[in-house]
């Protein structure tokens, strides 16, 4: 089977192909005003006919960037009467107590164009005010009149009961054939008023952005004279078909960064490493995930945006933290002479000034490369030439204002980012209860081994790995994710006394939804994995713990009880196995394995040394900006396994360099991973 994954980022375009047995990839500078030219570029450097694949799997962060940008689409929202501030309000509590500036998460739908329709269902599903058809009909003229382009329906309780929501949905959609409509109970079937209002309207603003995208993707695909099957990420580390995309392109937020996170989850696995921090920084953002056996933790709740003033999401999603930090992040000085990287960014258009295609502000990339870090001959592959010149203009232009030279500018510059990156580390492990000390980074992206081992000083993590194809190891995670959809439903009773009837039900109506979206996407084969919500009665938050029938939470509750109580005490220290537990939502997953055993046997494939080469020597910055060290420069390919340098080194492949810091010893293992232990003393000159 031939499979292609492509993972388009704010600046680059990754591509790794499987076929006939063999591993490919490129890189290219993504196009923003048409990202298919970026995968067009990426599949001819490739080499790659794409009529010839069975496969396409794609991740984008288009998605994510209309939210966070709020350029999505001019949404309505309609719902329950007398809720129509449900939205707006959100929760009562304020978890940054102490900043004097903070705000609530602002709506991406205003109060005006909130409406509210005479129904009620009860928790129960039952109907207590029938909706009329007549009043759903006359909202279509203020809709129109208000050029809206998308319309949230989300009613009380119609997670227990959608019938409403579907009729208000038929109704719309054959009045506004034009508008996107999304439905609450077509996102999730799951309790909590605000959140789920919140999802339901991230769907409606991102929907009509990424429809049309993915209209562009199939006719690129149809041009190219692809037959196969196209693939998107989910943000739950899974994939979905275009058609669910479409539907529900809320699913797609962090459609990209995940891949790379269940790769590092087969690294782990493969070291035998119980407890790893996958990170992951490219030309916009750095990413971290705490990966523990091998597997990125997976929450129901999410926030685009920052932690405390973003948009909830209430869907699965891999547990990871964002940073805007990466290799085309700007520097810029405030009005009190302060340094500050990002969170803005260059891009690919017109990328970081020593790109040479417009760019004039300094970037993270620029500061590498005066720093003697990056080959401005080998970048890209050697398709792209940097331009030191470039590079020194702007940084001296900025280092001006801070009374700096460009080499001291840029050091600071290098300082900034991977304290700041260090923070999202830190988020994922000491923030957490987990040692660093105790765990291994695993660095990817094309940005990522440059800067990993000074991260991991900064927060004395002794060990990094750099995996094989580490610069496009994103799209090297999309070959190994599997076909997934999780389904909820809300089920609230207390463990061993609830309705048998009602439990089996809900076990049947999600074994029967999970068996539809297999028949939807043409698959069989699929494995199902049941999971029940509990809390000791009286809690707000829960734990989901396998379960595998009704009888389970009914009659046969012992081993469910101790799995509860087990977990409990191992997460919060403690368990009350005296107190009744609470079931509040069964869920279900369903998967469908692809290739994760075909690459994972790739990963693990001994490493072949390719040749082998003079060593070169370049000045290099390590600390002092003023006494740069004479460092050996390596070519990855060229490396025998087995093969131990000892920092200052350079190890340079084709679309990535990792900086080895002086004392530091790199080790070549069997697979080809490189192997960096930090010394374990505090000079760092």
């Amino acid at each position: 089977m031939s499979i292609v994954g492509v993972d388009i980022g704010g600046t680059f375009t990754d591509l790794v192909a499987f076929r006939d047995g063999a591993v490919v990839t490129s890189k290219t500078l993504t196009v923003p005003a048409d990202p298919t030219r970026g995968i067009a570029d990426a599949l001819k450097r490739a080499d790659c006919d794409l009529a010839a694949l069975h496969e396409l799997i794609h991740g984008s962060t288009i998605a994510i960037n209309t939210v966070l940008e709020r350029k999505g689409a001019k949404a309505a929202l309609v719902t329950t009467q007398g809720m129509r501030d449900v939205y707006a309000i959100g929760r009562g509590n304020r978890p940054d107590a102490f900043n004097l500036f903070f705000h609530r998460p602002r709506p991406l739908v205003p109060r005006e164009l909130t409406f509210e329709l005479a129904e009620r269902m009860n928790a129960a599903g039952e109907i207590l005010v029938p909706l009329n058809e007549a009043a759903v009909a006359a909202l279509a003229e203020p809709l129109i009149a208000a050029k809206i382009e998308a319309v949230a329906v989300c009613f009380l309780h119609a997670y227990a009961n959608p019938a409403h929501e579907v009729l208000a949905g038929a109704v719309l959609r054959r009045l506004l054939p034009k508008v996107f409509v999304t439905l609450s109970h077509e996102i999730l079937r799951e309790f909590r008023e605000y959140e789920r209002t919140s999802t339901t309207v991230l769907n409606a603003f991102v929907g009509p952005r990424v429809s049309r995208y993915l209209d562009r993707l199939e006719d690129f695909a149809k041009t190219s004279q692809f037959r196969g099957q196209i693939g998107i990420m989910r943000s739950n580390g899974g994939t979905m078909s275009v058609g669910e995309a479409r539907r529900a392109p809320v699913a797609m937020m962090e459609s990209g960064p995940v891949a790379g996170m269940i790769g590092a989850g087969r690294v782990a696995t493969l070291l035998g490493i119980e407890r790893a921090i996958g990170f992951d920084m490219g030309g916009t953002t750095a990413k971290a995930s705490l990966i523990a056996g091998g597997v990125p933790p997976i929450e129901e709740g999410y926030v685009i945006g920052d932690a405390f003033s973003g948009q909830p999401m209430q869907l699965p999603v891999v547990d990871i933290v964002e940073v805007g930090a990466g290799g085309g992040s700007i520097a810029w000085c405030d009005q009190l002479g302060g340094l500050h990287v990002g969170p803005v960014s260059a891009g690919s258009d017109p990328g970081p000034a020593c790109y040479g295609r417009g760019g004039e502000k300094p970037t993270v990339t620029d500061a590498d490369l005066m720093l003697g870090r990056l080959n401005e001959a080998r970048f890209l592959g050697g398709h792209m030439q940097l331009d030191r010149q470039r590079a020194e203009a702007a940084l001296g232009e900025l280092g001006r204002q801070l009374g700096l030279d460009a080499v001291a500018t840029a050091r600071g510059i290098a300082t900034i980012v991977d304290s700041a990156m260090s923070l999202a580390v830190r988020a994922v492990s000491i923030k957490r209860g987990i040692d660093p000390r105790e765990t291994t980074l695993i660095a990817f992206g094309g940005a990522g081994p440059l800067h990993a081992v000074g991260i991991a000083r900064e927060i004395s993590i002794p060990q990094v790995i750099i995996p094989k194809l580490p610069s496009a190891f994103s799209a090297l995670g999309m070959l190994m994710a599997e076909w997934r959809q999780d389904f909820v439903r809300t089920l609230v009773g207390e463990l061993g006394r609830v309705d048998a009837d009602l439990a089996a039900a809900t076990f049947a109506e999600l074994r029967a939804a999970g068996e539809a979206a297999l028949a939807r996407d043409r698959l069989d084969g699929g494995r199902f994995n049941f999971a029940a919500d509990l809390r000791y009665r009286g809690q707000e938050h829960t734990i989901p713990i396998a379960v595998a029938t009704a009888r389970d939470l009914t009659s046969a509750t012992a081993g469910t009880r101790a799995r509860f109580d087990a977990l409990h005490d191992q997460r919060y220290g403690h368990a009350a196995p005296d107190q009744s537990i609470e079931i509040v939502n069964l869920r279900l997953v369903v998967t469908v394995p692809r290739m994760q055993d075909t690459i994972g046997r790739w990963l693990s494939q001994p490493w072949r040394q390719e040749g082998a080469a003079a060593e070169q020597f370049r000045p290099v910055v390590f600390g002092d900006a003023a006494h740069p060290i004479t460092a050996r420069i390596l070519w990855r390919p060229h490396l025998a396994t087995g093969c131990e340098i000892v920092g200052p080194a350079l190890i340079e492949e084709a679309n990535s360099t990792t900086l080895i810091w002086p004392g530091d010893l790199a080790r070549i293992d069997s697979m080809g991973n490189i192997i960096v232990s930090l010394r374990k003393d505090e000079d760092q000159e």
